[in-house]
């Protein structure tokens, strides 16, 4: 029998291995969620310099691949035997090895997030095709809602391929037909959108960025307008209680802005698994 076989026929099999070399994609969107912002950053510096008629600094190359990740405080390169998911976190106890400062638990833990819910998905929808796009569609949500935590950014250079990436995949029926993927990334956006021109004609202010239209419309190309509903109520649902909880523990000051990225992601990886369900329960109740 050979491995695809083997892996076709052992749904647990195919999910642990998914798991286990999700790790290492966990391991890259750390990357992705600690220095798209800063690339984004630079640009937008570049861009000011060119428009206002100045020169444009010549700074080195950094992106995703350069240069090698180190330790920031330190400057320590690291190793590949430094840079094994979770592992080398736990060899080296949480510390560089170049000068004993703290690593952030966060990186192991965005890793095993990331393994924990391509291990779902991969049992969820089992060997094929259906889970290749949605390994896509989870590891681009992973990376939004971190960025966004730490940024209050949802940058277009994920939130727009992910809503075209939706809707090629549904060309072929994936996840929905192709029109309902259309109204659906339609819908998502001018939801939030006539959310964000009511509120602030109401209050003058803004209550949300045009990141979450995008990230909201994404959403609906890819599981369709039905599953909306179930997103938002979700996502506000979610945010009520968690913003609720902060100000009464006195972590979040009433006036400082709550992400709401993070919410959307968590709504919409629930709404991919278990939508349906949830539509059919409600549906019921009435």
């Amino acid at each position: 029998m050979s491995l695809i076989q083997l892996l076709q026929s052992s749904p647990t099999l195919f999910a642990a291995t998914v798991a286990l070399l999700s790790l290492t994609i966990g391991s890259f969107l750390n990357v992705v969620i600690h220095r798209m912002p800063k690339m984004m950053e630079r640009q937008w510096r570049a861009e000011v310099a060119e428009a206002n008629g100045q020169t444009v600094p010549d700074e080195p190359s950094y992106n995703l691949m350069l240069p090698r990740s180190q330790c920031p405080a330190c400057g320590h390169a690291i190793t590949a035997m430094e840079n094994i998911p979770v592992i080398s976190y736990l060899v080296l106890r949480g510390k560089c090895a170049g000068c004993s400062a703290p690593i952030s638990p966060r990186y192991p833990l965005v890793e095993l997030f990331t393994a924990g819910v391509s291990g779902v998905v991969a049992w969820h929808f089992g060997f094929g095709w259906t889970t290749a796009a949605a390994l896509l569609f989870v590891w681009a949500m992973i990376a939004l809602a971190f960025i966004d935590l730490d940024t209050f950014f949802l940058p277009d250079d994920i939130t727009l391929p992910l809503l075209w990436a939706g809707l090629l995949v549904n060309m072929g029926g994936v996840f929905v037909d192709l029109q309902t993927a259309v109204i659906g990334a339609v819908a998502g956006y001018l939801s939030l959108w006539l959310v964000y021109w009511g509120f602030k004609l109401a209050t003058g202010k803004e209550g949300m960025g045009y990141g979450d239209f995008k990230l909201l419309a994404a959403i609906g190309a890819w599981l369709g307008w039905k599953m909306l509903p179930v997103v938002i109520m979700l996502s506000s649902l979610v945010g009520a209680i968690i913003g609720i909880s902060l100000i009464a523990l006195a972590r979040h000051e009433r006036s400082r802005p709550i992400p709401f990225g993070p919410y959307l992601v968590l709504a919409g990886l629930i709404a991919m698994f278990w939508g349906d369900a949830i539509v059919q329960y409600y549906l019921r109740q009435l």
